[in-house]
């Protein structure tokens, strides 16, 4: 009797078709996938928001002090 390696093509498995899973769905990385992606993505966002206001305030911080020092 030969064995199916493949999950979409299930042999002697009875009781109908089986949905196709795509590749990600293989690998658990479901559509809810996307989501986590989709959260991740605004953190980031976020992250780099916060980032460039401190870099801007350092900067400002610097020319400020750059400014009383040649005055």
């Amino acid at each position: 009797m030969t064995d199916s390696k493949n999950i979409n093509n299930p042999v002697g498995q009875g009781g109908g078709q089986r949905k196709k899973l795509s590749r990600a769905e293989r690998q658990n990385n479901g559509p809810h996938r996307n989501l986590d992606r989709q959260g991740a993505a605004a953190q980031k966002a976020e992250l780099v928001r916060k980032m460039r206001e401190k870099a801007a305030a350092a900067e400002g911080a610097a020319q400020a002090s750059d400014d009383t020092a040649e005055s």
